[in-house]
């Protein structure tokens, strides 16, 4: 196979040879796709490199342009994160070999033009050796040439000839996102960086500026990070769509560079991220634009064990978190640096102040999105620099924040998808040859059930499929609102109807659900709501032109992003100072003068406002824990058939053999074993039956005041019990008339009924239909 560096300039591969060593995996076979020119999806696991895999090639264009003349001053390369703090690692960790490369240029620039050359110089001096950079015309690549030395001769010694090699061009890179002070963006918009970093939102806001459009001019290339975070949400579809406006503004589209640690199928990623083109032999349809896909498989050794913090957990006294707090607090101080992953802010803020109390000291703290994000780098640099042994966080860190080296990562109860504990673990042992450790803690034992079989499908690579969401007519009117106010000319509607089936997750989109979104943008509301709500643009249906309101590009840029599920407070101090958020139901139920602890801090409440709330530090008070809603993680109904066939094997162990055997296979320690077997057998005892994914359970009994309940046990995940938990309450809604209690887990589907004096009406479970429930739900929830 031939050097992935060959074709690169000589001073970048010397710099890379030097310092890296050998390509990695995604970097060897992502080069020569990416120097080709083709849109790219790079699949490689955490710490593999694959970010430099997209750079590195495109920096090499950049210089090699810039030693020909100095580069434009624009956007030439994009990169774009869904995470605003791995951004600003991507501006550090870029600085470096630019400062590196700098250095070596200037230095061989220094030895050519010495008075004594030697032959050693010809690496820097042979025009074949400059890489070209073809044109944007349709023509052939053009040339570049240097002087090159004389050749020797055998004649006596003449003094070289002074030769000026260009110096190292100027490479500006620079962030933007929500936390980029406005001055600093107007600084972007007069000396533009040559390399942006930004969000999918704050680029939506620069497409719909009158001058941030005008920084693309030179853009050659968008790098998608984390594309699995996106993909399957409405940011996705939102994102998708964005792309598309890049690419017309553009001189030509942008070459797309995707990259991301867990995700499958790829060939669905592939396709959101290049998108289609109308198919002329078949009209009305749509074509996938061809993307190069790099699989470097789930490769990464991992070393994954689960441990229960108790001898049973069927038996617990008091609370199971005095247990976990010493285990967890054992296990940090084993090693050098540790995450610790939980499932929501609230249980991260806890979760530290426990560990702390343990301790004696302050040994782990929080680190979670209602952070500021002063507080988070500061928590970020404290690990990196060793200061600090543990952070206790949520997915915030689930993604490539750089965070130094982790020696060790803690799960506490189940991440509740593969793809999510591949990523998490990934990041203990950063790096390509290390071993990624990653301990799981079960607190009850259905969690440890859901983690043993979640480590077993990351043993066999058995991620989610991603599926990307069609047709959000909602994310649809933001943008079209965005376009029409933004971009010159006009458009018709004829027009922008081929123009978003462009972007993926709107390929299938029909024309009538199209016209209706337009139709409501321009005025069509419900007779209750027309008076509340101003058209957002007008739709001439004669010359089928569409036309801004006066305040639609001010809507389009307040609105940048899709909706969130919740409303935040900020909270900051007197002097503006900003320190995090609040979940807004949280601020309702709080009072001036109340105590509350965030960032392992303890806060007074001075003042609530409209929109944020001002705090005065209050260390040592009494104070409550904070929580968030919108943080429910329902398992994913991917692994129901791993959870289905671990109860029948559980089912079916009868000695010590049989346990150990489990626990090798698993990964889990013996007490965990012993409690889970106990557990399915226990049920087999009352029922006869073990529910797993191909048989289901039905109980039923009365409570303390005669209320009957009726249990499914279902283990098909909360994605499929709560709605249909739903349907069936409305089924017995009509059927008998009164209102059905409904409560839905991961497992099961319970309904609550008054005693009416006849027996259960079992068949509401057995007779509804799935055309039936489907529009039962979309009832309910309307």
């Amino acid at each position: 196979m031939p050097d992935p560096l060959t074709p690169f300039h000589p001073i970048v591969r010397e710099w890379f040879t030097e310092t890296l060593g050998e390509p990695s995996p995604p970097q060897r076979q992502g080069w020569p796709a990416i120097a080709a020119g083709d849109d790219t999806l790079i699949l490689a696991p955490t710490g593999t490199g694959k970010t430099l895999a997209a750079f590195l090639w495109e920096l090499n264009a950049l210089i090699v342009e810039g030693l020909e003349a100095p580069l434009a001053n624009a956007v030439h390369l994009l990169y774009v994160s869904p995470l605003k703090a791995l951004n600003n690692d991507v501006q550090r960790n870029l600085e470096m070999p630019l400062a590196q490369l700098k250095a070596r240029f200037e230095a061989a620039g220094r030895e050519a033009a010495g008075p004594s050359p030697t032959a050693q110089d010809d690496r820097y001096l042979t025009p074949e050796h400059i890489p070209s950079r073809p044109e944007r015309s349709e023509g052939p690549a053009v040339q570049h040439p240097i002087p090159s030395r004389p050749e020797r001769s055998e004649g006596p010694a003449v003094p070289a000839r002074p030769i000026h090699l260009p110096l190292f061009p100027e490479i500006r890179v620079a962030v933007r996102t929500g936390d980029t002070p406005p001055s600093e963006r107007a600084r972007m918009l007069r000396k533009t960086p040559h390399i942006l970093i930004t969000t999918p939102e704050s680029l939506h806001i620069l497409l719909t500026s009158v001058r941030g459009r005008t920084i693309f001019s030179s853009l050659r290339a968008v790098i998608v990070d984390e594309i699995h975070a996106v993909a399957g949400t409405k940011r996705g579809a939102h994102l998708a769509l964005t792309l598309e406006r890049l690419a017309r503004l553009s001189p030509s589209p942008p070459q797309r560079i995707g990259l991301s640690a867990t995700q499958r199928p790829l060939e669905e990623i592939a396709r959101f991220l290049g998108g289609s083109d109308p198919d002329p032999s078949q009209p009305g349809t749509a074509r996938d634009r061809p993307v190069t896909i790099v699989d470097c498989g789930l490769v990464k050794q991992m070393e994954t064990s689960v441990v229960s913090p108790v001898p049973d957990l069927a038996h617990v006294d008091g609370t199971i978190w005095t247990a976990v707090a010493p285990m967890v607090l054992d296990s940090i101080r084993a090693a050098r640096t540790t995450l610790v992953f939980v499932n929501n802010r609230g249980q991260a803020e806890r979760m530290a102040a426990r560990i702390n109390t343990v301790a004696g000291e302050e040994t782990a703290l929080p680190y979670h999105g209602s952070l500021s994000r002063d507080r988070r780098l500061l928590l970020e640099e404290r690990l990196k620099a060793g200061e600090l042994r543990a952070l206790v966080t949520t997915s915030s860190l689930e993604l490539g924040i750089d965070v130094g080296s982790v020696d060790l990562v803690i799960q506490l109860q189940s991440p509740k998808r593969v793809a999510s504990a591949l990523q998490r673990v990934g990041r203990a042992g950063h790096s390509l040859d290390a071993v990624s450790r990653g301990l799981f803690v079960p607190t009850f034992r259905d969690d440890a059930l859901e983690q043993l079989a979640i480590v077993n499908a990351m043993s066999a690579g058995d991620v989610e499929p991603t599926r990307v969401v069609q047709n959000a007519l909602d994310v649809l009117a933001q943008i079209v609102v965005a376009i029409v106010a933004s971009d010159l000319p006009a458009w018709t509607a004829t027009d922008l109807f081929a123009f978003v089936r462009g972007a993926y997750p709107y390929h299938a989109l029909t024309r009538a659900a199209f016209d209706e979104t337009l139709a409501m943008l321009a005025g069509k509301y419900p007779s209750d709501v027309a008076s509340e709500l101003d058209a957002r643009l007008t739709w001439d249906r004669v010359t089928d032109l569409l036309t801004p309101a006066r305040s639609s590009r001010m809507v389009a840029t307040i609105s940048g992003g899709t909706i969130p599920d919740r409303g935040l407070y900020t909270v900051h101090l007197g002097d503006k100072t900003r320190l995090g958020e609040l979940d807004e139901e949280f601020v309702h139920e709080s009072r001036v003068g109340d105590a509350f602890q965030l960032g392992s801090s303890t806060w007074r409440i001075q003042a609530i406002e409209h929109d944020r709330v001002v705090v005065v530090p209050a260390p040592g008070a009494p104070a409550r824990m904070p929580f968030w809603h919108g943080e429910f993680m329902a398992r994913s109904s991917h692994i129901t058939p791993r959870v289905g066939a671990l109860r029948r094997r559980l089912d079916d162990a009868r000695t010590t053999d049989d346990l150990a055997a489990i626990g090798t296979e698993y990964h889990a320690d013996a007490n965990t074993v012993q409690s889970l077997v106990e557990y399915v057998q226990s049920q087999r005892a009352s029922t006869g039956v073990v529910p797993d994914d191909t048989h289901l359970v039905l109980e039923q009994f009365r409570d303390e005041v005669g209320a009957v309940r009726m249990v499914l046990h279902a283990p098909f995940g909360g994605r499929v019990n709560a709605p249909w938990g739903m349907a069936l309450a409305r089924r017995a809604r009509e059927r008998l008339g009164v209102d059905a209690q409904v409560q839905t887990t991961d497992d099961g589907i319970m309904l609550r009924l008054p005693d009416m004096g006849a027996e259960p009406p079992e068949d509401i479970f057995h007779t509804l239909l799935p055309e039936v429930a489907e529009q039962l739900v979309l009832e309910e929830v309307g």
